[in-house]
């Protein structure tokens, strides 16, 4: 009898515990851990969510870029940091769903579902086809005849192996069939920098980040990957329209995540504030809008559920098309 009195003790020790473990959250400086280098997406999005969550929490919230390593050596700092909120991760679609499918399990250092709980989807945004001054071509049509006049002699930059820009392009590559040659940095912002400079040829990247150097003329952007003509930019036309691309759509999506053990009342307060702020008109107004971006906030459970499917999807991609690490 004792014995059980000291277990139901201890059970409701622990049931009073985790509201209060929510309350006090978080209770010293949280970190930030964006899989990827300076000045990207994935970097002004946590910035720009990082900053509201300090005000609303009255703590320090420090952005940390770790990219490099496929986004892998990111990932992996949340995977091992205590269970405790004070570690979040803000990634690309590729962290979640695309790269335990290039990879086999004992090449990567974590498991996504048990090492994580994911929190909440946070936004979707198109890909832009843009190419280097120096390339000489006008729009999707001359740079596929071009790639085919030149196979294996094109370079295209991408923000790390299996990220968005990465296999965006080796779809690209398989529809229009065409070779070309991938060049592997930490981020989107670096490899921007390479194609402005004339030393990468091309890239897919978000419309955010490739409208302004466009519009500056320091390099050209060709097309988006949207289904049809954004109502803000009709003069781009989308990349399916050079005739040779039927169908073709290209993006990415990014998410949040923390250490797998963390609290339900911590996950849930988390997700709550986060969700605030995307609601706020100063934030859409200030990054959504720039972004030409969508909203996919959800709850825990959904954003799992929708992690379940773009894996199973991206397995059939990989699959069906051939991906793998070294393109």
């Amino acid at each position: 009898m004792t014995k059980w009195l000291s277990l139901l003790t201890s059970a409701a020790l622990l049931a009073l515990a985790a509201p209060a473990q929510a309350q006090t959250y978080p209770s010293r400086t949280v970190t930030i851990v964006v899989t990827a280098a300076a000045g990207g997406v994935t970097d002004v999005l946590a910035r720009a969510i990082g900053a509201r969550l300090s005000e609303m929490w009255g703590q320090q919230v420090v952005i940390e870029n770790k990219g490099g390593g496929a986004h892998i050596v990111g990932a992996q700092q949340v995977a091992k940091a205590s269970p405790d909120g004070h570690t979040i991760m803000f990634a690309e679609a590729g962290t979640y769903v695309i790269n335990p499918n290039l990879y086999p399990k004992d090449k990567l250092p974590f498991d996504m579902v048990k090492d994580f709980i994911p929190i909440t989807g946070l936004i979707r945004i198109h890909h832009s086809v843009m190419v280097s001054n120096k390339l000489g071509v006008n729009n999707v049509s001359e740079l596929i005849d071009l790639a085919k006049k030149k196979p294996g002699e094109i370079t295209y930059g991408t923000a790390g192996i299996g990220s968005g820009p990465h296999v965006n392009v080796s779809r690209f590559e398989n529809v229009a069939k065409v070779k070309l040659i991938p060049i592997h940095y930490r981020g989107a912002n670096p490899a921007i920098n390479d194609i402005i400079g004339g030393h990468t040829n091309m890239m897919m990247v978000s419309v955010g980040l490739a409208l302004p150097v466009h519009r500056d003329g320091k390099l050209k952007m060709l097309s988006i990957g949207s289904s049809k003509r954004l109502p803000q930019l009709p003069e781009f036309p989308t990349t399916a329209e050079s005739g040779k691309l039927p169908g073709y759509v290209a993006g990415t999506w990014f998410g949040m995540a923390v250490t797998g053990g963390t609290p339900r009342p911590i996950v849930d307060k988390i997700n709550k504030d986060v969700r605030a702020v995307m609601a706020e008109d100063a934030f859409k107004k200030r990054f959504m809008e720039r972004q030409y971006a969508e909203a996919m906030d959800s709850s825990p459970e959904e954003f799992q559920a929708f992690l379940r499917t773009e894996t199973q999807n991206w397995a059939k991609v990989i699959r069906e098309q051939n991906l793998s690490i070294a393109h």
